[in-house]
């Protein structure tokens, strides 16, 4: 776990309002995923910065037991064009706690990284947490990912 400061950055892609509970989250951010890459999600953002996806999640309710709202998406110059049926967010910077999973996406590695998280005493701020799917992640069986948690 390492301490950081990250810059703002703005974010175009589709999105969800889940919650934890009952562990629905782990189903609708999975058909997120699915639409994100059976509708070409990535090649339809413009003004895409590369193709790093990031899964961001923010508006929370109260905490990660309250509802909150999942965006996956890419970093982009501008939300000067939204296309339909994306959104667009301007994400804050400020101070993170980066934590790393390594391990097969197919086998559990996100939600199981995120129990994690919740189990740990942390000074969460619940503004936008997220992750990033880079070049490290490219082979799901033996995937990479940066999770980025907003402390206060």
């Amino acid at each position: 776990m390492k301490k950081i400061t990250t810059e703002p950055f703005k974010l175009i892609g589709i999105s969800i309002r889940t919650t934890n509970e009952n562990n629905l989250a782990a189903t609708d951010i999975t058909d997120l995923w699915n639409r994100f890459i059976k509708e070409n999600v990535l090649e339809a953002i413009p003004n895409k910065i590369d193709d790093t996806i990031y899964s961001v999640y923010t508006n929370y309710v109260s905490d990660h037991t309250e509802p909150y709202t999942a965006v996956l998406g890419c970093k982009v110059k501008n939300l000067s064009t939204i296309p339909e049926g994306m959104i667009g967010k301007s994400i804050e910077g400020g101070k993170y706690l980066k934590l790393t999973a390594k391990g097969n996406l197919m086998m559990g590695l996100i939600v199981n990284k995120w129990q994690e998280i919740w189990n740990l005493d942390l000074d969460r701020a619940f503004t936008t947490d997220f992750e990033i799917f880079g070049e490290k992640a490219l082979d799901p069986t033996d995937a990479e990912i940066d999770f980025f948690i907003a402390v206060k």
